[in-house]
């Protein structure tokens, strides 16, 4: 599976972007994809995932996140609206494979940066 990400880049506070990431190779057994988050010297952490039955789980983004899919398209998205300087970080794109035990795969992550 590889995950290809775009979307990111900067902007002021009160802004928005759409990231997405496209996922090819064999993904049958992809059971959620979603976006993590890692800022400058903080770990990575959960921003929203989606599964394949849409059931979806954000964090704590106060309604200004919305993350969708494209299944024809192996896509998924997530729309940053309101954006603060405190979303900035680099956004890794995640999908986890069930093979009996969960496994995740990785984007190469996109920079979001958002100024004050």
């Amino acid at each position: 599976v590889q995950l290809q990400a775009c979307g990111g880049g900067l902007v002021q506070a009160g802004g928005s972007l759409r990231l997405s990431c496209a996922a090819s190779g064999i993904i049958f057994n992809i059971k959620a994809m979603g976006w993590y988050r890692q800022a400058p010297g903080k770990e990575r952490e959960l921003v929203a995932t989606i599964a394949r039955s849409s059931d979806i789980n954000y964090a704590d983004s106060k309604g200004r996140f919305a993350i969708s899919r494209d299944n024809a398209k192996n896509t998924v998205y997530l729309q940053m609206n309101s954006l603060k300087p405190e979303d900035t970080g680099v956004y890794y794109c995640n999908a986890r494979e069930y093979r009996g035990f969960w496994y995740d795969y990785w984007g190469q992550g996109t920079q979001v940066t958002v100024s004050s």
